[in-house]
């Protein structure tokens, strides 16, 4: 198991690093979901089958879906061009995959080699779960909300439409060269000309 989990964590600093080097937003997103699939499995190894459930049902699952959704409402798609050939397709996509080919391979090992398929601990019961997260954690949990709360609220401001009377820079350059004409004229003294 030991093995099982170095190996993990391995795949998981390489997905991690790729991940900040990519500098495609959908790649890196596809190298995280790796690196987050490569930690669940240490937990697995490690013994603790039900934080390996939560981190691929959680992260690799709806917050990977919350961040392909701020890209898509934000517009960071990536941009078609002559650099997008059959070739690069393939290496963008063999990296991942071979990544995640490794971790079913440990995935596989793991569950082969226990007696009885599992990692030979209980999984806790969901009642306990609730107690332990609404009991002494209560605090963090709240405080998590509000992090969260507040990145939506974020994500709508950055997200939302800009009307044209808003600022300068988003106003046609007519109606700037007009209004900047209007002030840009010389003032009359209330008593004579300029």
């Amino acid at each position: 198991m030991t093995i099982v989990f170095y190996l993990s964590m391995a795949v998981a600093i390489i997905a991690a690093l790729l991940v900040v080097t990519r500098q495609n937003v959908v790649h890196a997103l596809l190298y995280l979901v790796v690196a987050l699939l490569a930690i669940a499995l240490a937990f697995f190894a490690l013994g603790a089958p039900f934080a390996a459930a939560l981190e691929v049902i959680i992260y690799a699952g709806a917050i990977m879906v919350l961040f392909i959704f701020a890209i898509m409402t934000l517009g960071l798609r990536p941009r078609a061009g002559a650099s997008d050939s059959l070739g690069l397709v393939v290496e963008v996509w063999l990296s991942p995959a071979l990544l995640s080919l490794l971790l079913v391979a440990e995935l596989i090992y793991v569950l082969a080699s226990s007696p009885d398929g599992f990692t030979g601990r209980l999984l806790p019961d969901p009642k306990q779960v609730g107690i332990a997260l609404l009991g002494p954690y209560l605090l963090a949990i709240e405080l998590a909300s509000m992090l969260l709360t507040a990145g939506v609220v974020g994500a709508y401001h950055l997200g939302r439409p800009r009307s044209p009377e808003a600022s300068p820079q988003t106003r046609p350059r007519s109606q700037v060269s007009q209004a900047g004409e209007a002030t840009a004229a010389p003032a009359t003294h209330p008593g004579g000309t300029t």
